[in-house]
């Protein structure tokens, strides 16, 4: 005779999907025109995919939303092109159809009015070319700042806009060209 075994159906769910959706961003950057621009808005909670989108308002002109590949966060990026104030409301939805809105305002300046020094320790390495600088908004989206090889261990980013937070890091590249992680972050407020 034989037992028929009863079928044991398991469902699982990583906690994210019992958290309640939220947009964990509180301020995004302002900016300066025709300099790059670099904003990151991230959530979490519910479950993924999220799905993102502008419901009112306008980004600043010359800058565009995109969603990242686990489409837990978007990234505001471009070249702002008018200086303004622009309001708009940015919405995400979760895969279960929680839906969470976060209103911002984002101010595109004509000139910069500040200026942020940075120094850092010198690589103890001999073969040191010189150094890469970045910012970002966050402490983990980076964006480049020099364009070519910084050879002291001090710079001045002119490019900041007022009332905004900035994140920066430095890398050391060799004569070969490779280049060191990114070293701790530094923040800084513009009043």
């Amino acid at each position: 005779m034989r037992r028929i075994l009863p079928l044991l159906v398991v469902v699982t769910c990583a906690l994210q999907c019992f958290a309640a959706l939220a947009i964990q961003t509180k301020t995004v950057p302002n900016g300066i025109v025709k300099n790059s621009y670099l904003g990151v808005i991230s959530a979490a909670g519910a479950c993924t995919p999220y799905k993102w989108r502008v419901t009112s308002g306008s980004l600043p002109a010359g800058v565009t939303i995109k969603g990242s590949s686990d489409t837990k966060s978007v990234t505001l990026s471009g070249l702002p092109t008018k200086a303004a104030s622009y309001s708009f409301t940015i919405s995400v939805t979760g895969c279960g159809g929680a839906v969470v809105k976060k209103s911002s305002t984002v101010v595109i300046q004509a000139k910069a009015v500040h200026v942020v020094d940075l120094k850092w320790k010198a690589s103890t390495s001999n073969d040191i070319a010189g150094y890469n600088i970045y910012r970002g908004p966050d402490g983990k989206s980076w964006k480049k700042l020099n364009v070519s090889l910084a050879a002291s261990t001090l710079y001045s980013d002119s490019t900041v806009a007022n009332r905004s937070t900035y994140y920066y890091a430095a890398t050391a590249v060799d004569i070969k060209g490779k280049e060191s992680k990114k070293s701790n972050s530094a923040r800084a407020v513009t009043p």
